[in-house]
This record gives C-alpha cells, sequence and structure tokens, in this order.
C-alpha cells in the first residue's frame, strides 16, 4: 500500500516549513511543497496527491487553477491563507479556509482528521 501524498502549496519558506511540520506531526504522509502554480501543476501531473494545502497568493499568481484541478480530481484541499475567504471563486468556497496567522491544531481538526476519515 503506498503512504499517503500531501501536496503544499507555500511561497513563504518559513510557512512551508511550518505547515510540512504540522502535517508530519499528524500523519505518516510523504509531503511535497511547491512555490508557485507552475510548480504544483507539475506535481500534480507527475503524482498522484491525497490532499493538498494551498496559500491564494504564490510567487506567480493565485492557486486557483491548482484548486480546480484537485476538485476535478476528487482531492481534499484546503485553502491556508492570508486572503480573504471572498476571494475565493464561488465554485471553491466549499474547501475549508484557514486564516493566516493558522493555529496548527485548526489544520489538524479541520484537514488532517478529514482526511484520516478517508481511510
Amino acid at each position: 500500500m503506498r503512504r499517503r501524498r500531501i501536496l503544499i502549496v507555500e511561497d513563504d519558506p518559513m510557512v512551508a516549513l511550518d505547515l510540512e511540520a504540522i502535517v508530519l506531526g499528524a500523519t505518516d504522509a510523504d509531503v511535497a511543497v511547491a512555490n508557485s502554480v507552475k510548480e504544483a501543476s507539475r506535481a500534480l501531473s507527475e503524482a498522484e496527491f491525497d490532499a493538498a494545502l494551498l496559500d491564494i497568493d504564490v510567487l506567480d499568481g493565485k492557486t486557483f487553477p491548482v484548486a480546480h484541478l484537485l476538485a476535478e480530481c476528487g482531492t481534499p484541499f484546503a485553502f491556508v491563507s492570508g486572503a480573504r475567504r471572498e476571494e475565493v471563486p464561488l465554485p471553491l468556497r466549499q474547501a475549508p479556509f484557514l486564516p493566516k496567522p493558522y493555529d496548527p491544531q485548526d489544520i489538524e481538526r479541520t484537514f488532517l482528521a478529514g482526511l484520516a476519515s478517508r481511510g
């Protein structure tokens, strides 16, 4: 059985490291980090992911195209962002939204717990 894979899309290296530590502390998943829409899209084309955490504003724009790809594949994701929830396009607003600064326990509760319940 393959290990779960989690994609983190975050352009601030310190925040990316923090999110990775939260994920690794709560799961035994493999984590991939991308700092741009281009990198995230490449990662999604090369591997299957079980879930993703997305900052909205990254180096080359907004991660909404990545979110649409994840939604089309049925891959759960959450936005972890300093942006406002109202900026999220309506079709993507069903995704959990965790505002920065975030509480690590909120990420575990609202997102990683849901991933664990998927088996």
